[in-house]
């Protein structure tokens, strides 16, 4: 005949406690663990698709400039829905703000900045045509920096630019030198927006020169 014990002995609340506080710890080491991870690939997805918003400008700039030199000839001016004229366009109104530099590129406070600076414009990818970022068609980056669109049928019109704009410097022209009828314009690309996990907005910018016949 079997005998059973009357008693038993079962764990204590301080080992109980102990085990649940263990627990705990690993849970929440695992979940945060999880949480850098996924704010790490959201932060690249984010870099990669603003370098796609950045690469789409600076390619229409090279586009433009490519069309007016191929059809530059002294002291003609193009129409403004040719690619070329375009590229007067954008040339004439950065002289026109009288522009001899670029910003400081960085946070206004730890933050993005609100406003674009002064002379600031983007591309209309889609019709490859200059945007002043006047009034309200500059906005702070809602997830990331882009531009949006409104599809109006053949060709889309801009809606807004959200953290993304482009300053541009033309360089003087000096006579007498070697390349007294050549000039360049410097495009200055630059992107600000927040990203998770991050106690300071992300900034991305690139420049491009390009060079332009002149005389």
């Amino acid at each position: 005949m079997l005998k059973t014990k009357k008693f038993e002995r079962g764990d204590t609340l301080i080992e109980v406690l102990f085990a649940v506080t263990v627990f705990s710890l690993v849970a929440i080491g695992a979940i945060s663990i999880m949480n850098q991870g996924t704010a790490a690939a959201q932060r690249s997805l984010e870099i990669t698709l603003v370098r796609q918003q950045i690469d789409a400008q600076a390619e229409t700039l090279r586009f433009l400039n490519a069309s007016y030199v191929s059809a530059y000839s002294n002291g003609v001016t193009f129409a403004a829905d040719t690619p070329a004229g375009q590229w007067q366009q954008i040339r004439n109104y950065i002289l026109s703000r009288g522009n001899s530099d670029v910003s400081a590129f960085g946070t206004d406070g730890g933050v993005c900045k609100s406003t674009p600076p002064e002379g600031s414009f983007i591309m209309n990818t889609s019709g490859a045509k200059l945007e002043k970022l006047d009034g309200d068609k500059y906005k702070p980056a809602v997830t990331y920096s882009q531009v949006r669109y409104v599809d109006t049928g053949s060709t889309k019109s801009l809606a807004d630019a959200e953290g993304i704009w482009i300053e541009g410097v033309v360089s003087k022209t000096f006579a007498g030198d070697n390349q007294g009828n050549a000039g360049y314009v410097d495009f200055h690309i630059r992107a600000c927006w927040d990203s998770p996990g991050l106690a300071v907005p992300m900034t991305i910018g690139t420049i491009v020169r390009l060079y332009e016949p002149r005389g």
